[in-house]
């Protein structure tokens, strides 16, 4: 019996459907976000205000493009724990010009401007399109877009430019806007207020290439619960092949490499550490000589997120390795304990004077609280060897130590990364926002005289209890003497 041919028209057709699908079905079905793409996206479910300060071509427009289209369609993705708008929404898109607005946000939401076959080729999909209108004075580019909502109403989304000026940022309502590249202050505010009404929000994407301007200072300086900010860096963006990114960075003038690479704002004099980044990286220690000293520093966490950084202190060479973190917000000290254990249950945490205070639920000092929960907790709180506790002392010492190749910290350790690229000083002060790891490491070079040469890993414990946390899941049985803080192997 003759098998029969597949009939090669319908074969064809098929194949074009899928290719036209691909095409015109709109990029939103296929947006993978990277994970401070993410965590920028998620922030969104708590937050009125959010940065993605990022560096170029780190994917930036391209994560503020995916939300504006998941608000216009209300077409949400199965991993969404962003804010969610159930009716059609009304939202601005904003950059610096008419043109940067079109050639940015308006491609990457419609496709390729005044290319009419591209048209529907961007995060939404063409079928969702309902109409739109051009602007005035710049060819191709759009005052208006409407977009069908699963509701089955009508989103709208307008493209202003901050050239028009804060009168053309006033009077409406909007559920979102969308800042693409950093607005004058002004028009932030302005633009601010149109959410305020409906409990909308209001997201910025941009490279910080004007340093510590009031934008930037109000989430760098001026904590509100309602504001937040993610800096995502091109070692987090992995479009960018590895073997490319030097290349890369050298090729940007070198006091924008900082801004460009890594969307850290050119603080100038105010920065902190100024250290090269790539001196003080390195490959993840999978295997602990026993003889080196170990450390946890904590920070508590009241009023900001609980912090723990195990230091490694290789006393020969006075090399102090940053090589575990912990960071955890809202959660209790059994929470903490139990992300530190596995990792580090024998060795010794110092603690800040603040968590020998009383506990307003128990009226225990909060350093038993963590003792009580099987935590190695020194005797009393930190302090340097001669008794006092001066925090610039603990900034010379660091310091002093990076600059010298004696303080190194695993290049997998983004978040404690973040921190130190954003600690500065206002006026001569330090400011003491999202510094709540460094705070941990401080604390745990206050107090390395106390560091002891046990071995690392506890009892065994696979949960996780935060996004930051990776767990031992051994006992230490090296022939060597060594031990893998990751693996417990």
């Amino acid at each position: 019996m003759t098998q029969a041919k597949p009939d090669l028209r319908k074969v064809a057709e098929g194949l074009e459907a899928a290719l036209e699908r691909k095409r015109y079905g709109g990029q939103i079905l296929f947006f993978e976000p990277y994970e401070k793409q993410a965590r920028f996206l998620e922030l969104g479910a708590v937050k009125r205000e959010r940065l993605l300060i990022a560096g170029n071509q780190n994917g930036k427009s391209i994560t503020g493009a995916f939300e504006a289209a998941c608000h216009l369609t209300g077409h949400y993705p199965k991993w969404w724990k962003g804010k969610v708008f159930t009716k059609p929404t009304r939202g601005w898109l904003c950059g610096e010009s008419t043109v940067a607005v079109r050639d940015i946000g308006q491609k990457k939401l419609c496709g390729e401007p005044g290319v009419e076959s591209a048209f529907g080729t961007g995060m939404l999909p063409r079928a969702a399109i309902v109409d739109k209108s051009l602007g005035h004075g710049v060819t191709d580019a759009y005052d208006t877009i409407q977009v069908r909502h699963v509701s089955g109403g009508i989103s709208t989304a307008t493209f202003k430019s901050y050239e028009q000026g804060r009168r053309k940022f006033q009077g409406e309502s909007l559920n979102w806007i969308w800042f693409d590249e950093e607005p004058p202050a002004d028009i932030y505010s302005e633009g601010l207020t149109r959410t305020i009404a409906t409990g909308g929000v209001s997201f910025m994407t941009f490279t910080p290439l004007n340093g510590p301007t009031t934008v930037v200072n109000l989430f760098f300086d001026e904590p509100l619960e309602s504001r937040a900010f993610v800096t995502m860096t091109i070692e987090d963006a992995l479009h960018i092949p590895a073997e490319e990114r030097e290349a890369l960075i050298a090729g940007w003038p070198p006091h924008e490499r900082e801004a460009r690479a890594r969307g850290v704002p050119m603080l100038g004099s105010g920065r902190i550490f100024t250290t090269s980044e790539a001196t003080i990286l390195e490959e993840r220690i999978d295997r602990v000589p026993d003889e080196w000293t170990k450390i946890w520093g904590i920070d508590i966490g009241i009023g900001h997120p609980f912090a723990a950084v195990l230091l490694l202190w290789d006393r020969d060479a006075d090399v102090i390795h940053v090589a575990h973190t912990v960071r955890m917000s809202d959660a209790l000290p059994i929470m903490h304990a139990a992300a530190m254990k596995p990792i580090g249950v024998n060795v010794p945490v110092a603690w800040p004077k603040d968590a020998g205070d009383r506990d307003r639920g128990t009226g225990e000092p909060i350093s038993k609280l963590y003792k009580s929960h099987g935590l190695k907790m020194l005797d009393l709180h930190a302090t340097w060897p001669d008794g006092s506790m001066s925090t610039e002392a603990g900034i010379m010492e660091w310091d002093e130590r990076e600059r010298t190749g004696r303080l190194k910290v695993a290049a997998h350790l983004s978040d404690w990364l973040d921190e130190r690229r954003m600690y500065h000083r206002k006026d001569g002060l330090i400011v003491k926002i999202k510094d709540d790891l460094l705070s941990a490491t401080r604390i745990g070079l206050m107090m390395k005289r106390f560091s002891k040469a046990v071995q690392l890993g506890g009892k065994l414990d696979a949960r996780r209890t935060g996004p930051e946390s990776r767990y031992a899941r051994g006992t230490p049985n090296h022939p060597d003497g060594s031990f893998d803080v990751f693996t417990g192997r």
